[in-house]
């Protein structure tokens, strides 16, 4: 059972939707660890769309408390507002009878709004008006359905190698740890990449205390927030982990292996996570952050582009899509990750010879870890990678917020031979080719909505402004010839509409939510799922997280023929 709404992928009955992260006596500044998600113009938005000029909503249904709709009516009744006394109306000989009531959604503009709240788009800059990069650019966008979201996302270029790193984290029992591994991997993932003598040289100057040139060149989006309070402790595990690459180096000038390094950051972050909640810190703030990030967890799905090598590694089930363009103009999608879930018949066979064959039918039930977990590989979530003894320790250690944490203490079910749960990624390698136009990193989010090939088709059709004109299939439908023409018209006023979005995350997200049976974007549809209440969001949908990355079809050709 999933308990909604609350933590999508962790199946067991707790008294709050998520980790609590401060208590009401802790002074350290909330809006640090919860993503700015204009809460404020929502409720706006929202008071806009179910405003009545009766001065209250009564919409509620008799099976959801008032106290509950914060913003909107309960879906069944989310398009009606009515008087208070009912939607009985007389007429002038003082007969009753039932009026009909009037509905309200959100204006085009007020669905903008939110839909566009959060994106970004970073264009590689050119040089000498080329653009010497394989990667023209990105664009990328939220959608949240928790509250506060859950999702993060993160794209930076690396500067002391080649390359660009983007990556997407779907947060589960709190925001804590995805917020935690959105700031942490890339450094981690930067550092394995860097040959023997830059480290020796980021040592040197740490050691003397001069300077550190940046490895890194972050772009983020406004709401995308680093902890501040966490930087040195997050630095003093970083260093450590380079100074033991320094010491494991032979001496001997070797090629960096992406592949292998991309494995070696995963583990290692999720090894100092776990190992700094377990020392704890003297800072009460700091040693409540590390082991609400401990005990939250993410998956993680990363790409690393670097001319016409392109590595995605993948943690969970987010995805990973390139989307190709074929001779005819059409476009196919090519899976460049897989999911670490139940559908995945070599993760349950690897489950299964990991652990005792005693265990073979308890290690994953009802599709899920131990009867509770969705994804198979996560960072984070100790309580599947710990021992018994150790848990108890560390919560009885720690702070009292934690201790009377209903989920923490929770020992799942048939917990015999820990660890069930890794951050080990599974890395997939694919050599760019000229038709190969964009890929896409969702949350799954995204995926639970919409089918691969339909993913690749939208962003397509929107990166280049052309429609690949299929027959209108309609799914069975009985469709009268009233509704084909206006399928027919829909479809030739698409053109005109692709333009609305100067986003291809945000154009896709439209879709994601909006869609009807048919593929075409219902805008009353669209309206009463961005009208759900934060409440009832969760329910319907995921959070959803994109990025949407443009390959330079010209460089990528260029390398072809050097070759």
């Amino acid at each position: 059972m999933c308990v909604c709404p609350g933590p999508r992928r962790i199946g067991i009955p707790v008294r709050s939707a998520s980790l609590p992260l401060f208590s009401d006596a802790m002074p350290a500044p909330t809006q640090l660890f919860f993503p700015l998600i204009r809460n404020c113009e929502l409720s706006r938005i929202y008071g806009t769309a179910c405003y009545c000029h009766h001065k209250h909503l009564c919409c509620s249904s008799p099976y959801v408390p008032q106290s509950r709709l914060r913003y909107a009516p309960h879906p069944a009744y989310a398009t009606f507002c009515r008087p208070k006394e009912s939607w009985w109306q007389y007429n002038t000989q003082g007969r009753r009878y039932a009026s009909t009531p009037q509905r309200f959604y959100l204006t085009p503009p007020q669905v903008n709004s939110i839909l566009k709240a959060n994106e970004y788009s970073f264009k590689v800059p050119e040089f000498d008006g080329k653009n010497v990069s394989s990667v023209l650019g990105f664009d990328s966008n939220q959608l949240p359905a928790n509250a506060p979201i859950e999702d993060r996302r993160s794209a930076a270029t690396c500067l002391q190698t080649r390359g660009m790193l983007l990556g997407v984290f779907d947060g589960h029992a709190g925001c804590a740890c995805s917020q935690a591994v959105s700031e942490r991997l890339f450094y981690y993932i930067a550092v394995s990449l860097l040959p023997h003598e830059t480290l020796l040289e980021i040592e040197n100057a740490v050691e003397s205390g001069r300077a550190l040139l940046p490895i890194l060149q972050w772009h983020k989006h406004p709401n995308d927030y680093f902890s501040k309070e966490a930087s040195k402790l997050y630095f003093n595990s970083l260093r450590t982990y380079w100074q033991e690459l320094i010491d494991l180096n032979t001496g001997e000038s070797t090629d960096i292996d992406v592949k292998e390094a991309l494995i070696n950051a995963f583990k290692r972050l999720d090894n100092d996570i776990s190992l700094e909640a377990q020392v704890g810190d003297p800072n009460s703030f700091l040693n409540y952050l590390v082991l609400r990030v401990a005990f939250s967890g993410a998956t993680a799905c990363v790409a690393h582009v670097d001319g016409v090598d392109l590595h995605v590694a993948n943690t969970g089930d987010s995805r990973a899509m390139l989307g190709v363009q074929e001779e005819d103009g059409s476009w196919s999608a090519v899976t460049l990750s897989n999911d670490h879930n139940a559908q995945n018949e070599r993760e349950l066979e690897r489950l299964k010879l990991e652990h005792p064959k005693n265990e073979a039918k308890s290690v994953v039930k009802q599709d899920r870890l131990l009867g509770l977990l969705m994804p198979f590989r996560a960072f984070g979530d100790v309580k599947f990678k710990w021992s018994i003894d150790l848990q108890k320790r560390v919560i009885e250690s720690g702070p009292d917020q934690l201790n009377d944490n209903e989920y923490t203490k929770f020992i799942p079910p048939n917990y015999y031979t820990p660890p069930y749960l890794t951050a080990e990624p599974e890395v997939t390698y694919h050599r760019l080719r000229p038709q190969d136009k964009f890929l896409v990193l969702a949350t799954d989010g995204l995926w639970e909505t919409m089918h691969r090939q339909d993913v690749v088709r939208i962003v397509g059709e929107y990166l280049t402004g052309m429609h690949h004109q299929q027959p209108i299939a309609v799914g069975g439908y009985k469709v009268t010839l009233g509704q084909m023409h206006g399928l027919l018209t829909e479809r030739r006023a698409k053109m005109s509409s692709v333009f609305e979005d100067q986003n291809a995350a945000t154009h896709l997200i439209r879709h994601a939510v909006g869609n009807n049976e048919f593929g075409a974007v219902d805008h009353e549809r669209l309206s009463k799922m961005l009208s759900l209440p934060e409440e009832l969001a969760r329910m319907y949908r995921d959070d959803i997280t994109i990025i949407v990355v443009q390959f330079n079809s010209h460089v990528v050709g260029a390398y072809q023929n050097q070759e």
